[in-house]
Protein backbone atom coordinates (compact mmCIF):
# COMPACT_ATOMS: atom_id res chain seq x y z
CA UNK A 1 0.00 0.00 0.00
CA UNK A 2 1.51 3.14 -1.46
CA UNK A 3 1.59 6.35 1.34
CA UNK A 4 0.42 9.40 -0.70
CA UNK A 5 2.37 11.95 -0.50
CA UNK A 6 0.66 16.07 0.49
CA UNK A 7 2.84 18.55 -1.64
CA UNK A 8 3.07 21.64 0.41
CA UNK A 9 0.83 24.52 -0.09
CA UNK A 10 3.30 27.15 -2.72
CA UNK A 11 3.70 30.21 -0.39
CA UNK A 12 2.19 32.56 -3.23
CA UNK A 13 -0.67 31.34 -4.61
CA UNK A 14 -4.73 32.16 -5.09
CA UNK A 15 -7.20 30.07 -3.68
CA UNK A 16 -10.58 31.14 -4.24
CA UNK A 17 -14.48 29.93 -4.30
CA UNK A 18 -14.76 29.57 -8.39
CA UNK A 19 -16.55 29.00 -11.41
CA UNK A 20 -15.86 28.80 -15.07
CA UNK A 21 -16.76 32.51 -15.21
CA UNK A 22 -16.78 33.87 -11.23
CA UNK A 23 -14.49 34.33 -8.52
CA UNK A 24 -15.81 35.36 -4.63
CA UNK A 25 -14.07 37.78 -2.58
CA UNK A 26 -14.90 39.39 1.02
CA UNK A 27 -15.04 42.38 2.25
CA UNK A 28 -16.65 43.53 5.95
CA UNK A 29 -18.36 46.88 6.16
CA UNK A 30 -20.26 48.48 8.37
CA UNK A 31 -24.30 47.90 8.41
CA UNK A 32 -25.44 51.08 6.50
CA UNK A 33 -23.18 50.23 3.67
CA UNK A 34 -23.18 46.37 3.84
CA UNK A 35 -26.64 45.74 4.08
CA UNK A 36 -27.89 47.63 1.09
CA UNK A 37 -25.23 46.35 -1.10
CA UNK A 38 -26.36 42.78 -0.04
CA UNK A 39 -29.55 43.84 -0.86
CA UNK A 40 -29.59 45.54 -4.04
CA UNK A 41 -26.25 43.76 -5.50
CA UNK A 42 -24.41 46.70 -5.79
CA UNK A 43 -23.06 49.47 -3.46
CA UNK A 44 -25.07 52.06 -2.29
CA UNK A 45 -24.30 55.90 -3.18
CA UNK A 46 -22.66 56.33 0.21
CA UNK A 47 -19.99 53.76 -0.92
CA UNK A 48 -16.92 56.08 -1.07
CA UNK A 49 -15.16 55.61 -5.03
CA UNK A 50 -11.91 57.38 -4.13
CA UNK A 51 -10.92 54.95 -1.43
CA UNK A 52 -9.01 52.35 -2.12
CA UNK A 53 -11.24 48.89 -1.02
CA UNK A 54 -9.66 45.45 -0.59
CA UNK A 55 -11.15 42.83 -1.50
CA UNK A 56 -10.07 38.99 -0.29
CA UNK A 57 -10.39 36.14 -1.82
CA UNK A 58 -9.73 33.71 1.14
CA UNK A 59 -12.83 33.65 4.04
CA UNK A 60 -10.52 32.68 6.81
CA UNK A 61 -8.56 35.93 6.02
CA UNK A 62 -11.38 38.18 6.08
CA UNK A 63 -12.71 36.63 9.17
CA UNK A 64 -8.84 36.92 10.73
CA UNK A 65 -9.34 41.24 9.36
CA UNK A 66 -12.74 41.79 10.29
CA UNK A 67 -13.23 39.60 13.65
CA UNK A 68 -15.56 37.29 12.84
CA UNK A 69 -17.54 40.62 12.17
CA UNK A 70 -16.92 41.80 15.97
CA UNK A 71 -14.87 44.71 14.60
CA UNK A 72 -16.08 48.37 14.62
CA UNK A 73 -17.37 49.03 11.13
CA UNK A 74 -16.98 45.76 9.44
CA UNK A 75 -19.72 44.40 10.87
CA UNK A 76 -21.58 43.03 8.16
CA UNK A 77 -19.30 40.53 5.88
CA UNK A 78 -19.91 40.79 2.45
CA UNK A 79 -19.34 37.17 -0.18
CA UNK A 80 -19.05 39.35 -3.36
CA UNK A 81 -19.20 37.18 -6.80
CA UNK A 82 -17.18 38.99 -9.01
CA UNK A 83 -16.34 37.78 -13.26
CA UNK A 84 -13.11 36.60 -13.46
CA UNK A 85 -11.56 38.48 -16.20
CA UNK A 86 -11.98 41.65 -14.16
CA UNK A 87 -10.26 40.16 -11.33
CA UNK A 88 -7.21 38.94 -13.60
CA UNK A 89 -7.58 42.90 -14.84
CA UNK A 90 -6.51 43.99 -11.66
CA UNK A 91 -4.13 41.45 -10.71
CA UNK A 92 -2.39 42.33 -14.89
CA UNK A 93 -2.70 46.23 -13.90
CA UNK A 94 -1.24 45.85 -10.17
CA UNK A 95 1.88 46.79 -8.34
CA UNK A 96 3.07 44.68 -5.24
CA UNK A 97 2.41 47.27 -2.37
CA UNK A 98 6.30 46.99 -1.31
CA UNK A 99 9.51 46.93 -2.64
CA UNK A 100 11.10 43.99 -4.24
CA UNK A 101 14.16 44.86 -5.51
CA UNK A 102 14.69 41.74 -7.78
CA UNK A 103 11.36 43.04 -9.15
CA UNK A 104 11.07 46.33 -9.45
CA UNK A 105 15.44 47.31 -9.87
CA UNK A 106 15.45 50.69 -7.78
CA UNK A 107 12.78 52.21 -5.42
CA UNK A 108 12.02 55.07 -7.39
CA UNK A 109 10.78 52.90 -10.40
CA UNK A 110 8.61 50.64 -8.07
CA UNK A 111 7.00 54.22 -6.51
CA UNK A 112 6.55 55.67 -9.39
CA UNK A 113 4.69 52.19 -11.07
CA UNK A 114 2.99 52.38 -7.98
CA UNK A 115 1.52 55.46 -7.99
CA UNK A 116 0.19 55.35 -11.89
CA UNK A 117 -1.15 51.29 -10.95
CA UNK A 118 -5.16 51.55 -10.38
CA UNK A 119 -4.13 47.92 -8.35
CA UNK A 120 -1.81 47.05 -5.60
CA UNK A 121 -1.35 43.56 -4.10
CA UNK A 122 0.07 42.47 -0.61
CA UNK A 123 0.49 38.83 0.10
CA UNK A 124 -0.61 38.43 4.40
CA UNK A 125 -0.07 34.82 6.31
CA UNK A 126 -3.20 32.76 5.57
CA UNK A 127 -4.91 32.19 8.74
CA UNK A 128 -6.23 28.82 10.14
CA UNK A 129 -9.51 28.53 11.59
CA UNK A 130 -8.36 29.82 15.21
CA UNK A 131 -6.84 33.05 12.95
CA UNK A 132 -3.27 31.79 13.89
CA UNK A 133 -0.80 32.73 10.45
CA UNK A 134 0.00 29.82 8.63
CA UNK A 135 3.12 29.36 6.33
CA UNK A 136 2.16 30.40 3.21
CA UNK A 137 0.27 33.26 1.89
CA UNK A 138 -2.92 35.14 0.89
CA UNK A 139 -3.70 37.41 -1.78
CA UNK A 140 -5.59 40.60 -0.61
CA UNK A 141 -6.25 42.80 -3.63
CA UNK A 142 -6.69 47.04 -3.08
CA UNK A 143 -8.57 48.32 -6.21
CA UNK A 144 -8.30 52.56 -6.62
CA UNK A 145 -9.47 54.69 -9.18
CA UNK A 146 -10.54 52.68 -12.76
CA UNK A 147 -9.97 49.52 -10.93
CA UNK A 148 -12.88 50.60 -7.90
CA UNK A 149 -14.93 51.95 -10.81
CA UNK A 150 -15.14 48.90 -13.01
CA UNK A 151 -15.03 46.59 -9.63
CA UNK A 152 -18.12 48.54 -8.86
CA UNK A 153 -19.90 49.34 -12.07
CA UNK A 154 -18.69 46.14 -14.15
CA UNK A 155 -17.14 43.05 -12.76
CA UNK A 156 -20.19 42.46 -9.81
CA UNK A 157 -22.39 39.44 -10.60
CA UNK A 158 -23.97 39.30 -6.90
CA UNK A 159 -23.52 40.47 -3.33
CA UNK A 160 -24.35 38.09 -0.42
CA UNK A 161 -24.46 38.78 3.36
CA UNK A 162 -22.57 35.98 4.88
CA UNK A 163 -22.15 37.72 8.55
CA UNK A 164 -24.66 34.84 9.29
CA UNK A 165 -22.42 32.10 8.52
CA UNK A 166 -19.36 34.22 9.92
CA UNK A 167 -21.16 33.95 13.31
CA UNK A 168 -22.06 30.54 13.25
CA UNK A 169 -18.53 29.04 12.34
CA UNK A 170 -17.03 31.53 15.23
CA UNK A 171 -19.44 30.07 17.47
CA UNK A 172 -18.57 26.60 16.35
CA UNK A 173 -14.48 27.09 16.47
CA UNK A 174 -15.33 28.67 20.36
CA UNK A 175 -17.30 25.22 21.28
CA UNK A 176 -14.41 23.27 19.95
CA UNK A 177 -16.62 21.67 17.00
CA UNK A 178 -13.70 22.05 14.53
CA UNK A 179 -14.91 19.47 11.79
CA UNK A 180 -18.53 20.97 11.90
CA UNK A 181 -17.11 24.28 11.73
CA UNK A 182 -14.55 23.25 8.76
CA UNK A 183 -17.50 22.15 6.76
CA UNK A 184 -19.36 25.14 6.71
CA UNK A 185 -16.09 26.65 5.13
CA UNK A 186 -16.32 28.15 1.81
CA UNK A 187 -14.54 25.64 -0.83
CA UNK A 188 -11.57 27.52 -1.59
CA UNK A 189 -9.64 25.91 -4.49
CA UNK A 190 -6.71 26.38 -6.21
CA UNK A 191 -7.35 29.32 -9.04
CA UNK A 192 -6.18 28.94 -12.22
CA UNK A 193 -3.55 31.82 -13.43
CA UNK A 194 -1.08 31.71 -16.21
CA UNK A 195 2.19 32.52 -14.92
CA UNK A 196 2.57 35.30 -16.33
CA UNK A 197 -0.26 37.05 -14.29
CA UNK A 198 1.65 37.00 -11.31
CA UNK A 199 5.01 36.74 -12.54
CA UNK A 200 5.39 40.78 -11.29
CA UNK A 201 3.47 40.26 -8.00
CA UNK A 202 5.16 37.12 -6.51
CA UNK A 203 7.18 38.95 -3.71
Amino acid sequence: MNDQVTEPEPKFRVRARHTESTITVYQAYRPEIGVPAARDGRFPASWKRDRMTWIKPSFRWMMYRCGWGTKEGQETVLAVEITREGFVWALRNACLSHYVPELHGDRAAWKRQLRRAPARVQWDPERDLQLNPLPHRSLQLGLAGEAAGRYADDWIVGIEDVTPLATEVRSLVRAGRTAQAVGLLPQERPYPLDDEVLAHLRA
